[in-house]
């Protein structure tokens, strides 16, 4: 017991100085910031250029499945008071923001905004979101606004379905290069915005939001070792199906696998 307490205080001690250096492109620490409605807020009305917009729920971390199974883990999902939603990721690698993935997203969005039986008129508008620290659609532009058009006239389509780059890289005098400014600062007092400090002074330099933050961390690292884990079984398990030609029932028999855990590994293979 004592070696397991060193041995998390020194993780919770590494965390911090992971804390430390994260920055709003952070997906960890950009959902933490962006939880509270005033900074979902504000990154909005920057980035749609809407000072207007009034945030009245966030989301963050929420599994949205559709009707096959296949889910996606939205990073924010905020909703306007007229009803509308927005879906913001942060993305520092290429494949996580690729246009079929903001198509999935944006599916998603609608897919669990309507109840059952309500008519599709009733759909708002969606905005999927996607800062990306690279120029994803590399034609040197800060930000890239997609919506469907009719080739044959280049009228709107008006579905009110709408997709938003925004380059995180590109800082210029500008609201929207103030704010990705923003989005890497590790300290509030680099920050130009008073909301966005103030939530990043909250989070890093009080012990609540510290200790907060080290929790989170913490499940992370706890999760990641667990998945790490379930991939090993996962492909000792196909493995073993393979070699020997047997069930996935047969194979977890071979492998010792306890029932209550079994439906779990199943769904793993179903996604590989």
């Amino acid at each position: 017991m004592p070696d397991e307490k060193k041995e998390l205080q020194a993780r919770y001690a590494h965390y911090q100085t992971i804390l430390s250096e994260m920055t709003l492109m952070s997906d960890a620490f950009m959902r933490n910031v962006l939880k509270v409605a005033e900074c979902a807020e504000y990154v909005l009305q920057v980035i749609l250029e809407k000072p207007d917009l009034r945030v009245v729920d966030v989301v963050v971390q929420k599994d949205h499945k559709n009707l096959q199974g296949r889910s996606a883990v939205l990073d924010c999902v905020a909703q306007d008071a007229d009803g509308n939603r927005f879906d913001i990721e942060v993305q520092q690698d290429n494949e996580g923001a690729s246009p079929k993935r903001a198509r999935f997203h944006s599916g998603l969005l609608d897919m669990n905004t309507l109840n059952p039986s309500e008519d599709f008129e009733k759909l708002l508008e969606s905005y999927v979101i996607f800062i990306t620290q690279n120029d994803i659609l590399g034609k040197g532009l800060p930000i890239y606004h997609i919506e469907r058009t009719i080739r044959e006239t280049g009228d709107a389509f008006a579905d009110r379905s709408y997709i938003v780059y925004v380059t995180a890289s590109i800082q210029e005098d500008t609201d929207l290069g103030r704010l990705m400014h923003d989005f890497h600062c590790k300290h509030a007092d680099e920050m130009y915005s008073k909301v966005l400090a103030d939530r990043v002074r909250a989070l890093k330099e009080t012990p609540k939001g510290v200790d907060n933050m080290c929790r989170e961390l913490e499940e992370l690292y706890l999760y990641g070792e667990k998945r790490g884990i379930e991939k090993g079984v996962a492909s000792s398990l196909r493995n073993v199906m393979t070699t020997l030609g047997l069930s996935i029932e047969a194979a977890m028999d071979i492998l010792r696998i306890p029932e209550d855990e079994r439906p779990a590994y199943m769904n793993l293979l179903a996604k590989q």
